[in-house]
């Protein structure tokens, strides 16, 4: 009794910390649901919000600067974007600001009903805002030498698009003032990436220096989805990273707390590291060039719109040089592979949680089960498989633990009887019994304990890996990343559930019984709206579990016969 108890407990407490840690998503401020993003029109409409970044001098005394914010200013009309597309990747670029107001992932559709609907990631207008800017913050006396949030950029074309024959496609947009200080946006597409290259470079033609920061960041809003699952949260915010502080998320709760007098909150300067806003299967973010020293913030405009930037430290730009500020821009999915290679630390915006270290191999195990099934739908199987045998021996002391409690359920219930409500002389009488048997109630606590852990770990790399998305398996099941439309996984895996229940050590207590009964249902219930590839594991999970467990007790009741002859 006290095993089954443990048990239950043990069960219980696994899905409430999926279930705690779902609530700290959400008092984060976190949105709900699948980044996914309806398309739009394919231009920017009139009265769209644009860039702006107010040029704020550097103080005289302190030499601090204004970091750049974003307000709410009317944008640019349909025909001030142009337009870029690879084979992978379309966006749109305003001329006012030269900011990327739009991007559209063309290997992933909303819907796997409607292949032509591309998710898209940045949007320059709610709801669901989303933009990465860059700039320049000019100092002192370079105020008006450099262009502003709403300077006017001009382009070559409107429409750019990467030819079959081409590797790489640059877009280059420019400023010139009346002075002839030229300003040069450059972006570099690449096939088959969502690494965009990008430069800002300034040529001072007058005979005085020019004092400068680049500054890039990401703004955006909440994320809305009335399709949102409420059983499910994933997080939406700020990320960044540095050599010290590692990978750091920042809630948008967060992006009010420790404002500075200029209303920004600074984390300080970083070497090697990057900023993004990441969300559930997708992200943006800017790398910056290694070695250089940049400063992260962030920042809240208008009450709604979360910030997150980094600025360089002040270049001088002597008469007659150029100076030239790289950077790199990431738009597309959360690819682990994919990202490692780009960045340090930035494969960690594949949010494990803090079962990052134990998801890490566990989704580098199905990876390379995928490349030999290539089926996302039986790699989970696979998958289920070799996690069960690895921890064979283990749940085989926990099912040999149940298995004899199992067999010890009548003349605990005797002991029930004779003793009654008598709980003292029944607990001992129990623990006598125990030990004539010589039986642990609590020999199936450990194996249980250990395997906790592998599971959640296991349930984040099936929510949080992108390649399931909209994966297909066999028959009705064609998307392992929504829930079964029909719910015959989630009834399988109640029944199996039912199955285990009853090879479990009946409970003395009438009340136990109950709750043990009722689980299957409610567990069936919970399932019915969780990803296909989650019941899917649960369902193998739980099957295996019954045939270990019928085994090991069909081997142990033919042993005790074996005894009694």
């Amino acid at each position: 009794m006290e095993n089954l108890r443990l048990v239950l407990i043990v069960s219980l407490a696994a899905v409430l910390l999926l279930i705690y840690q779902a609530w700290v998503h959400d008092t984060g401020q976190i949105s709900k649901g699948p980044a996914v993003t309806l398309s739009e029109s394919q231009t920017t409409p009139t009265g769209a919000a644009a860039p702006q970044v107010p040029v704020v001098p550097a103080d005289s005394a302190t030499g601090r600067i204004g970091v750049p914010s974003l307000g709410a200013q009317a944008g640019p009309t349909g025909g001030q974007v142009i337009t870029v597309e690879t084979d992978v990747l379309r966006a749109e670029i305003s001329l006012r600001g030269g900011s990327v107001t739009s991007a559209w992932l063309l290997d992933y559709p909303v819907s796997p009903e409607d292949q032509a609907d591309k998710v898209r990631l940045l949007k320059p207008e709610p709801p669901n805002f989303f933009v990465a800017e860059s700039g320049l913050i000019p100092i002192g006396t370079s105020a008006d030498a450099l262009p502003g949030y709403d300077a006017i950029f001009s382009s070559a074309s409107r429409h750019y698009r990467l030819g079959a024959d081409q590797s790489t496609l640059p877009v280059e947009l420019t400023w010139t003032n009346d002075a002839g200080i030229k300003v040069r946006k450059s972006l570099l597409f690449k096939r088959g990436s969502y690494l965009v290259e990008t430069s800002q470079e300034v040529e001072n033609t007058t005979a005085k220096p020019l004092v400068a920061r680049e500054y890039t960041q990401l703004q955006r809003t909440e994320y809305q989805d009335p399709n949102a699952s409420r059983f499910i949260s994933t997080y939406t915010g700020g990320v960044y990273y540095s050599p010290i502080d590692k990978y750091k998320k920042v809630p948008f709760a967060n992006f009010k707390d420790s404002k500075d007098a200029q209303g920004q909150k600074l984390y300080g300067q970083v070497s090697d590291g990057w900023i993004a806003m990441i969300q559930h299967y997708f992200l943006a973010a800017w790398i910056p060039p290694r070695g250089v020293e940049e400063s992260f913030y962030t920042n809240v405009l208008d009450g709604n719109r979360y910030v997150i930037g980094q600025f360089s430290p002040a270049v001088t730009i002597a008469p007659g040089a150029t100076q030239s500020f790289p950077n790199q821009l990431f738009l597309g999915p959360k690819l682990p592979d994919t990202l490692d290679k780009i960045a340090p630390g930035l494969g960690l915006t594949v949010d494990y949680g803090w079962l990052t270290v134990i998801a890490q191999p566990i989704h580098w195990l199905l990876d390379q089960i995928y490349g030999v099934v290539g089926n996302w739908g039986w790699s989970i199987i696979v998958l289920t498989i070799l996690i069960k045998l690895a921890f064979y021996k283990l749940s085989e002391t926990s099912y040999k633990s149940m298995a004899n409690m199992r067999q010890l359920t009548p003349r605990m219930a005797a002991l029930k009887d004779r003793y009654g409500d008598d709980k003292e002389r029944l607990n001992q009488a129990m623990m006598e019994l125990y030990k004539t048997e010589k039986i642990n109630p609590l020999g199936g606590c450990l194996p249980i304990v250990v395997q906790i852990p592998v599971f959640i770990a296991l349930y984040w790399v099936l929510l949080e890996s992108v390649e399931l998305r909209q994966a297909p398996f066999i028959l009705w099941i064609d998307n392992l990343s929504a829930p079964d439309p029909y719910y015959v996984l989630p009834l399988i895996m109640g029944i199996s559930m039912f199955v285990q229940s009853k090879l479990n050590p009946a409970p003395p207590d009438p009340m136990q019984a109950k709750i043990m009964m009722s689980l299957p249902f409610i567990f069936t219930v919970f399932f019915a709206f969780f990803p296909s590839g989650l019941v899917l594991y649960w369902t193998v999970n739980n099957v295996l579990s019954i045939a270990q467990q019928w085994h090991i007790t069909r081997n142990l009741e033919k042993e005790t016969a074996k005894r009694k002859r």
